[in-house]
């Protein structure tokens, strides 16, 4: 599915998203990624079922306000203590399935805001 909705200028926001893969600024991503304004890099993580503290440990230390993470396909939460480093620093963090996760960071980012998508695809 294609994302046609106005986006900032300069910055990364999903194009288009379908079953295994979502597009950045019309580049397409068939592993999981780590999306923010001025940076996209691949995401070891393969399934929810599997995300530990150090995999979003990096995505912290970046201090975003707010991480979305994309489950996949399907929605599934992980284990809490997964989310940890988010916590620790009182960084918002919402879990959703990867469509979805998509269509909220455009739509943060379009308003401003300091935002991450960490994505399994």
């Amino acid at each position: 599915m294609k994302i046609e909705r106005e986006q900032v200028s300069g910055r990364n926001a999903f194009s288009g998203y379908g079953p295994g893969y979502v597009e950045v600024n019309k580049e397409r991503h068939a592993s999981s990624v780590v999306v923010s304004a001025d940076r996209v890099v691949d995401w070891p993580v393969r399934s929810i079922d599997n995300l530990a503290a150090a995999d979003v440990a990096a995505i912290a230390e970046l201090r975003p306000e707010i991480v979305l993470i994309g489950s996949g396909a399907a929605f599934g939460f992980p284990d809490p203590a997964s989310l940890a480093p988010l916590h620790a620093l009182h960084i918002g963090v919402e879990v959703m399935d990867t469509q979805a996760a998509c269509r909220t960071y455009n739509v943060l980012l379009n308003e401003g805001r300091n935002v991450i998508a960490a994505l399994i695809v």
